[in-house]
């Protein structure tokens, strides 16, 4: 879910950095025995701010508080580049000791070549995004969890079939711009034609394009849609949702953020619990440990979401064994 960083945006961020770093990072060391991390986020607080808190939660289980040896401080952007450049350059002026990067931010930061150590949740596939070597050596400045499950494509159509059994067409709507977006397109392509499904693919660069693809399967053979899980997906989560009721044609993705918000379904990583993993990081860090020598690990827990109310909105009945394993139903 990580939108390119425009070259615009890239020169004056990285233009902007050269006079920031000067200030910032002569002093990484503690000050007066506080450890400083700094949480920075492409969206806004009020998408974000359940996902600080298990971080900041993981944290304070491995002995780090807030008030008493810790400082943790958060920069949030707008799913835009120019808020989110300037939340950057402020995080680095905080002289973290730590970085702890969601989304877009990851690459905005990759592209600085900072000495801070970086820990990531990262929707793509980090290596093909090059902010890693390899998953078991990450090589460098950065580590952290990756959220790309290919398995996770397939289940996703699954889950479709169980509740559309007669759905024989199926749109998929693809960021190419993403990180592992082939990789995802060979995984759907592969379980569709296990499932006997006729996908049609939908390639969306811009915000446009996927209002675009919308309005295109709207008035296609189509009766089910799969979004690949993206940063933009979430941002325009509700909108989505509010298209699937009016067309009648229900929607599926990743993350329970969609699922939440009136899209059908999802199926993919629990954000809280990836979000609270990434407190070990910061600890052997802080502890220590180098970037390069901490595996990039991949979500444990994955959640099941089903809204009911959708369900019932676009006249659609959900067969009990479905109900039966989510791991939250909407009523």
């Amino acid at each position: 879910m990580n939108p390119p960083v425009p070259a615009f945006a890239r020169r004056e961020l990285v233009k902007a950095t050269a006079c920031a770093l000067a200030l910032a990072m002569p002093a990484l060391a503690r000050s007066q025995g506080m450890a400083r991390v700094a949480w920075v986020s492409a969206s806004p607080a009020s998408d974000g701010t359940l996902f600080l808190d298990e971080l900041r939660n993981g944290l304070r289980d491995l002995g780090h508080v807030e008030g008493r040896n810790l400082v943790l401080d958060a920069y949030w952007g707008d799913y835009g580049p120019e808020l989110l450049n300037k939340r950057i350059l402020e995080a680095i002026a905080s002289k973290p000791q730590v970085i702890v990067a969601q989304g877009p931010s990851v690459l905005a930061l990759r592209l600085l070549n900072l000495p801070v150590p970086i820990v990531f949740g990262f929707s793509g596939d980090p290596v093909e995004a090059g902010l890693v070597q390899s998953l078991a050596r990450p090589g460098g400045n950065l580590t952290g969890i990756s959220y790309l499950q290919l398995e996770l494509v397939g289940k996703r159509l699954q889950l479709l079939k169980a509740v559309l059994p007669d759905v024989r067409r199926v749109a998929v709507i693809s960021f190419p711009r993403h990180a592992g977006d082939l990789s995802e397109r060979r995984a759907c392509e592969a379980a569709a034609m296990k499932l006997g499904l006729t996908l049609e693919m939908f390639e969306a660069q811009t915000t446009s394009d996927t209002l675009a693809a919308l309005a295109t399967i709207e008035q296609s053979q189509n009766r089910a849609v799969m979004i690949f899980p993206e940063q933009s997906v979430i941002a325009m989560r509700e909108r989505i949702a509010a298209w699937s009721i009016r067309s009648r044609i229900p929607t599926v993705s990743g993350w329970a953020q969609f699922a939440e918000a009136g899209n059908l379904m999802s199926f993919g990583p629990n954000l809280h619990a990836t979000s609270f993993r990434l407190a070990s990081f910061v600890d052997r860090i802080l502890k220590g440990a180098k970037p390069a020598e901490l595996p990039v690990e991949q979500p444990v827990r994955v959640e099941r979401v089903v809204n009911a109310r959708t369900a019932k909105a676009l006249g659609i009945g959900i067969p009990s064994a479905v109900l039966v394993q989510a791991d939250k139903v909407i009523e």
